[in-house]
């Protein structure tokens, strides 16, 4: 296996590993007060080890002097110069300003907000100050606001040999402080041994790691000449700890996928004649990646152990059909599937497809809902506990307490994303009788960079569709200021009027859901009146299921021409005659986002267009999106920029409650560690298993448990 890069060889002392001891809490540092404490533990910090681990943002380099002749608007520097005036202003605002020079020029410090002390300290004419930072260009000259700033004496020594450090703080909690606590928790580090070497040797020596505790003494406490490397996230010792990190972050994962595997799933293997006879009734045959993708699922279905499998496909591409060919598996062998959807849309969609598809090979398929209520609840139930019901649909619903399963073998998850990770494995424990498990299958539309899937979904094997169905058009894109709108419309009366269907999307504004249905409703208000010829229908996310999906059925029966929406159409909404999607305040949503509602149309054979209205001016980031969904329609190359653009956080989705956030490594910056993470994290639990839970406890906590119901 490759080196680690630019991790330097050091001192790898040939000792055997200490057990970890218990940690050292809080209070064995001086100075932690209830309310201090209450503090620190809004930032995640309960022992000292928590404290070495909580890593500065950035770097403030306060080892030199510069003087006021070299000054550069931007820089943060320190200075020392003496008081030669001050002066309090009232012109419009109240602000405090201290003239300073230094013998190589002037230099002004403003304050708008200031107490008697710091204006007795600041009117001392004569008195020699140091401060400290940022330089900004005035129309009197240079000047610092609301710098740091301390009375010395004359040729009083520079206190710092090194960076001083800038922590990721919250509401009360000063620099001061956490500088402290971290200089005490130093102190400390190696003969409470707060954070004991967890890795073999054998593996820092093939890595070129240093110590645990060397990098993160360096981190706190750096040399000036680091900071270049510091800024770009390249040290190595921030390396060290990011590699650590990404490791605990497989090794989680992983664990509890042994931990899966060394369960009981029923053997979904049956003589295959209700596959055979589905896909003689599908009215296409199924892509290369279709067949290879179904096989992968099939062949983990007939195993005895829970299958996890990611499936991934782009927009069109033929997932729901796969799903589908899963859920006969079960079916086939007496047992039951589940599908489970984020949306009522969406699992109505589905519900409907199954029905069509299989309700002529005699599969039961039924839909739950949160509406649905009373009698005609408690009948799907009781059918559903009897083994009547062979494929249930349904949204969040699924996993209530008083849905039960005769015997679940198979449990489908769409869009896992908008799903939180607890929901997910909610499900799956509805089918857990006497140790059996079902096998478990998630689908996404919404491509996840293979950096992600790498550490978000390592539990999981990953199945990938690659390949549209033949006779797919790319869908031409065109971006328009929203002075262009006139034209727009023009073009949807033609398109409909051609016997076309148009999608105008309203997207979130606001944060705010009603405000986003409030413009959906404003806009099909005004193009009902300039476009009194077509039938336009509107859905929102307020909007009654029942009218919603009565609104739906008759777009998709061709009974509407236009469509206007908000995002509640984003995934699974499939009308082949719609051939054009307006999308408002594009420069809003994500690469991701406007992908999903652009694959509402081209899913048949007509040519379709999407037209993305912004409202100038753009910012560089929504120029470089748009021009992105321009140029490209490969939904991975679409999701690999826009993991650069917005982040690994980002494109997770903030649903996504089980994934960690990272505290020191970044996914997208230290990809190039993950690769080599996971090929150590298989070494570790084959061959150094007793390092794996100390490891997880120390980056990820307890909440590394959520997968081990």
């Amino acid at each position: 296996m490759a080196l680690l890069p630019r991790i330097t060889t050091l001192n790898v002392p040939e000792l055997a590993r200490p057990l970890p001891p218990e940690p050292l809490l809080l209070t064995a540092l001086k100075g932690i007060s209830p309310k201090l404490a209450e503090r620190l533990r809004r930032l995640g910090l309960y022992t000292v080890a928590d404290v070495l681990l909580h890593l500065p943002l950035r770097y403030q380099d306060r080892t030199r002097i510069t003087p006021i002749s070299q000054l550069q608007v931007g820089d943060e520097a320190q200075i020392e110069a003496k008081v030669v005036g001050s002066e309090v202003t009232a012109r419009g605002r109240r602000f405090l300003l201290c003239h300073l020079a230094d013998g190589t020029g002037v230099l002004t410090l403003r304050f708008f907000h200031f107490s008697p002390g710091q204006q007795q300290l600041l009117g001392q004419t004569g008195a020699r100050l140091r401060c400290f930072g940022e330089v900004r260009q005035s129309y009197t000259g240079l000047e610092m606001i609301h710098p740091e700033c301390q009375r010395i004496s004359q040729d009083e020594p520079l206190a710092p040999d090194c960076l001083t450090p800038t922590y990721p703080a919250t509401a009360g909690l000063q620099q001061f402080t956490l500088r402290d606590l971290a200089e005490q928790a130093l102190e400390q580090l190696e003969t409470a041994m707060l954070l004991p070497e967890l890795l073999p040797v054998e593996l820092r020596t093939r890595l070129r790691l240093s110590s645990i505790a060397e990098a993160v003494r360096l981190l706190h406490q750096p040399p000036a000449t680091a900071l270049a490397e510091l800024a770009r996230g390249r040290h190595p010792a921030q390396r060290r700890l990011a590699f650590e990190e990404l490791l605990a972050h497989q090794l989680s994962p992983r664990r509890l996928r042994q931990h899966m595997k060394q369960q009981t799933a029923p053997r979904l293997a049956g003589d295959g004649d209700l596959t055979r006879r589905f896909l003689e009734r599908l009215p296409f045959t199924l892509t290369a990646a279709q067949q290879r993708v179904f096989t992968e699922i099939a062949a983990d279905l007939a195993q005895p152990r829970p299958m996890l499998r990611l499936l991934q496909g782009d927009v069109g591409s033929g997932k729901t059909v796969i799903a589908a060919l899963a859920a006969l598996r079960a079916v086939e062998v007496g047992a039951q599937a589940a599908l489970m959807a984020p949306t009522e849309l969406l699992a109505e969609q589905h519900y409907r497809n199954f029905q069509n598809w299989l309700g002529e090979l005699g599969v039961e398929v039924a839909w739950l809902t949160g509406r649905l209520t009373g009698k005609a609840r408690r009948t799907l139930l009781e059918r559903l506990a009897a083994g009547n019901i062979h494929l249930l649909v349904g949204t969040h619903a699924l996993f209530q307490e008083r849905v039960v399963f005769a015997e679940l073998g198979l449990a489908i998850i769409d869009e896992q994303h908008r799903f939180g990770v607890h929901q997910r494995l909610a499900l799956r424990e509805k089918g857990r009788q006497d140790g059996v498990r079902p096998h478990q299958l998630i689908m996404t539309a919404t491509p996840i960079p293979r950096t992600l899937a790498m550490s978000a979904y390592a539990d999981l094997d990953t199945s990938v569709i690659d390949e549209l169905p033949p006779g797919r058009q790319p869908v031409k894109t065109v971006a328009l200021p929203d002075s262009r709108r006139d034209d727009v419309v023009t073009r949807v009366r033609q398109a409909c009027q051609n016997g076309r269907q148009a999608y105008w999307v309203c997207p979130l504004i606001e944060e705010s859901e009603t405000l986003q249905c409030q413009a959906a409703i404003v806009t099909a208000e005004r193009l009902s009146e300039i476009l009194p010829e077509l039938r336009i229908g509107l859905v929102h996310g307020r909007l009654p299921g029942a009218a919603k999906e009565a609104v739906m059925a008759m777009f998709k029966a061709g009974q509407l021409d236009l469509l206007v929406a908000t995002t509640v159409i984003e995934v699974g909404v499939d009308v082949p005659n719609a051939s054009l999607m307006i999308i408002e305040n594009a420069e809003r949503l994500g690469l991701a986002q406007l992908h999903q509602l652009r694959g509402r149309v081209g899913r048949g054979a007509l040519e379709s267009s999407c037209v993305l209205l912004y409202r100038p001016p753009l910012s560089q980031v929504a120029h470089i999106r748009l021009a992105a969904l321009r140029e490209c329609h490969d939904g991975f190359e679409i999701a690999r920029r826009d993991l650069e653009l917005r982040g690994p956080g980002e494109v997770l989705g903030a649903r996504q409650s089980g994934e960690q956030t990272l505290r020191v490594a970044d996914l997208l910056r230290d990809q190039d560690l993950l690769p080599i993470a996971r090929h150590a994290a298989d070494e570790l639990l084959r061959d150094d298993p007793d390092c794996v839970e100390p490891l997880i406890r120390r980056w990820i906590g307890a909440a590394a448990r959520y997968g081990e119901v």
